[in-house]
């Protein structure tokens, strides 16, 4: 993978639902966390976003799979890279991945823009973020 890992954590019990496993909305939380990581990477910080450029991606369209349960107490790990870069768009793809076994248990696909948070409009990303892109951009299988 030529990504990195964005995110970090232990299912807590208070992220389980009633059926005992973590629950839908926790695997999103992460995967926002992982995006904000990210978007650090890439130049667009916590400080750009609310006194500098004022960009930050949102997410547009997602495509997901679950792919086994977790439970409290077990380790966790998103690992995020870019698959594709375009003139206002990124596309990402993360995998939350069971410390203990190297299992991929949840996996996504996010079509972001990236959004003046002042105008609320899509914008092109600026030449500095598609350079520094390149350093996660995923391999090509071919």
């Amino acid at each position: 993978m030529s990504g990195f890992v964005a995110f970090k954590s232990i299912v807590d019990p208070s992220d389980c639902d009633f059926l005992g496993h973590m629950n839908v909305s926790k695997y999103f939380a992460a995967c926002s966390d992982s995006v904000f990581a990210l978007q650090a990477e890439l130049g667009l910080t916590s400080e750009d976003m609310r006194s500098g450029r004022k960009l930050s991606f949102a997410v547009v369209h997602a495509e997901s799979n679950f792919l086994a349960e977790l439970s409290a107490g077990e380790a966790i790990q998103m690992e995020s890279e870019i698959l594709k870069v375009g003139t206002k768009s990124m596309t990402f793809s993360h995998k939350l991945v069971r410390v203990m076994d190297g299992e991929t248990t949840f996996s996504t696909v996010f079509k972001c823009v990236l959004l003046n948070l002042q105008t609320r409009r899509a914008e092109a990303i600026p030449q500095d973020v598609i350079e520094r892109s390149a350093k996660w951009l995923a391999k090509s299988e071919d």
